[in-house]
């Protein structure tokens, strides 16, 4: 973890967002787990990459367990709920307003950070490369899954405002992430004691798992945080609507399939966001 200050913060957040993309094919292969017992276990791995890093556990304030503790467990939460609730394709469509609320509320949640036009342009042209990657599956926003929206945008929010106000906290070791990952597991594994049906995990899961509590939720939160804590938020947000586009990419690799035109529209869009919140 203390090799992350050579780095700069775009590369980290960069190496986050390539991770996220990875997070739907590694779910895909473990879709017949119960959410919040995949959840609880990735996460605790997650964690447990970080165990090195105990000693700057015992620096932690109060106020900061609590920012990850909303920040991991309380997306999940709520994007889980969301997915239940809703369909799939629009839940996760709502969901993925983070990136642009973090464009829109930096100025809310960081002192002296404004917007400009070009952040608000490139916010929006990300959001619009997202949906339109999505185009074709949205089968209509119905009124009987409002519960399922609502859930998916509290996650968004939660996801826009922990990453902001990790920013606004100051510089703090990014070894904490991991006892964040530790207790919002353990809060996910409660969680599938209390509302999903026991569930044994096979032997051929665990590979999988180990790849998911490495990579996107594991070493992905560490350099979110550390790029967050030394990088333009209104740049990493915008240039987060990568993630949809990269996660669809993988998944097309995985299955061999066509890439269609929204898949090319999306990312001239979220490119070209990318690089005008740059300016």
């Amino acid at each position: 973890m203390k090799s992350f200050s050579q780095f700069p913060a775009l590369g980290l957040a960069t190496i986050s967002i390539v991770l996220w993309a990875t997070l739907a094919a590694l779910g895909k292969q473990l879709a017949h787990l119960p959410p919040f017992l995949l959840v609880g276990v990735a996460l605790c791995m997650g964690g447990a990459f970080g165990v090195s890093q105990w000693r700057t556990w015992r620096s932690i304030t109060p106020a900061r367990l609590a920012l990850g503790i909303y920040g991991l467990f309380g997306f999940h939460f709520f994007l889980f709920f969301a997915l239940q609730r809703a369909p799939a394709i629009e839940a996760n469509l709502i969901n993925y307003l983070w990136p642009l609320l973090i464009v829109l509320l930096a100025p809310v949640f960081v002192p002296h950070t404004t917007l400009t036009r070009w952040h608000i342009a490139g916010g929006a042209l990300g959001f619009a490369g997202a949906a339109l990657l999505m185009l074709g599956k949205v089968q209509g926003f119905d009124a009987q899954y409002a519960l399922g929206y609502s859930c998916a945008a509290v996650s968004a929010f939660i996801w826009a405002s922990y990453s902001l106000l990790t920013r606004r906290m100051g510089d703090a070791p990014s070894g904490l992430v991991g006892l964040y990952c530790l207790v919002s597991g353990v809060l996910s594994l409660l969680c599938h004691v209390a509302f999903e049906a026991s569930t044994t995990i096979a032997s051929q899961d665990w590979l999988w798992l180990v790849l998911l509590g490495a990579g996107p939720m594991g070493l992905a939160f560490y350099t979110w945080d550390a790029a967050l804590q030394r990088g333009d938020v209104r740049t990493i947000g915008a240039l987060s609507y990568a993630t949809p586009l990269l996660s669809t990419f993988v998944l097309w690799m995985a299955a061999a399939g066509q890439l269609g035109w929204n898949a090319a529209g999306g990312l001239i869009l979220i490119v070209a966001g990318a690089v005008l919140a740059s300016r």
